[in-house]
């Protein structure tokens, strides 16, 4: 492990401005994702900044009744926290799947939305990735490519995203609250906070080196009580999503009055289903009508063979999701 410097600022600008005027520096929260890739020599930091001692650790009620999120608020508390069980309850369900008890005691908001998108071969410091090292070649291409992405994927990476949580929140309209070097306050969408790997997937997100993320808002959405987030993978903990699905449903009698649907495990990115959303509002609340929009938003995919059970299995989870909100305050044909 190469050494490195470690330093606790008191607020957010001096945090901000150790990161920002050091390109070898990195921010410090619970360090679930960090310290592992320090330990295979992937991630070589000249400093680390620890955040956790910076008031980014509440969660507060917004004027409308939108809810603000510190940055440092561990994925237990927040899984558990009693406003976001009763209005947003998929978020809570997506806190639950990730990871096991313990990860999510350590992980913080901050660092579960911002941790690396990544494949095996990222974690394989002995193979080519561009991710990793750009212009080095991906070799997931040539190499393993049952779990690659089949929404969003590039000639230069295929790595899924790995977060449920980001998913959820991107179900529900959530914003990225960001400080960077100018000091100045940013809210960003937090559908717009990822990018797609293109020709730079060493770049995960469009924050630039230094920007902090220090709350996310969760608008006020009375048609999230009825929202469900469902992962499908290998085994139950320690594995990112073959495929999930978050929905937040809103009926009008055997209608979809409004819909919102995210997937995970599909795309480079967290994947905002809209396409699927436009077939579904203000048509019958029918399984055929929902196998209809899967079809219509997944025809973007571009799988491999070793990959292309994964469109079937999105259909078919989408579907249950749907039917199961129906049937927790409606009908379903």
């Amino acid at each position: 492990m190469k050494p490195f410097a470690y330093e606790r600022p008191a607020t957010v600008r001096e945090a901000v401005a150790l990161v920002a005027d050091d390109p070898e520096a990195v921010y410090l929260a619970g360090g679930t994702n960090l310290y592992d890739h320090l330990k295979l020599g992937i991630a070589r930091p000249r400093l680390l900044v620890d955040v956790t001692g910076l008031p980014l650790d509440g969660v507060e009620a917004l004027l409308g009744g939108g809810l603000r999120i510190g940055a440092n608020v561990r994925n237990a508390d927040l899984a558990a926290h009693p406003e976001v069980r009763a209005r947003w309850p998929v978020v809570s369900q997506a806190l639950l799947v990730t990871g096991s008890a313990q990860l999510r005691n350590m992980a913080t908001l901050g660092g579960n939305l911002l941790q690396r998108t990544r494949c095996p071969y990222f974690q394989d410091p002995e193979t080519p990735c561009n991710k990793r090292e750009p212009g080095s070649g991906c070799s997931a291409l040539a190499g393993r490519t049952g779990h690659g992405a089949v929404l969003g994927a590039s000639d230069d990476c295929v790595a899924v995203h790995p977060s449920d949580l980001a998913v959820a929140l991107c179900a529900v309209d959530a914003v990225a609250c960001v400080v960077g070097r100018t000091g100045r306050p940013r809210r960003i969408p937090l559908t717009g906070l990822y990018r797609p790997p293109g020709a730079h997937p060493e770049r995960d997100t469009v924050l630039e080196h230094g920007d902090l993320l220090t709350a996310v808002e969760v608008p006020p959405l009375p048609t999230a009580a009825r929202s469900r987030y469902r992962k499908v993978g290998d085994r139950a903990s320690f594995a990112f999503a073959l495929v999930s699905v978050a929905v937040v449903l809103d009926l009008d009698g055997d209608a979809v009055r409004d819909v919102r649907i995210a997937f995970g495990g599909l795309g480079t990115t967290p994947w905002r289903a809209v396409r699927a959303e436009a077939v579904l509002r203000g048509g019958p609340a029918t399984a055929q009508r929902f196998a209809s929009a899967a079809h219509e938003e997944l025809a973007a995919a571009r799988p491999v063979p070793e990959n292309a059970y994964r469109i079937p299995l999105a259909r078919d989870t989408l579907v249950a999701v749907l039917r199961g909100l129906c049937a927790a305050g409606g009908s379903t044909g």
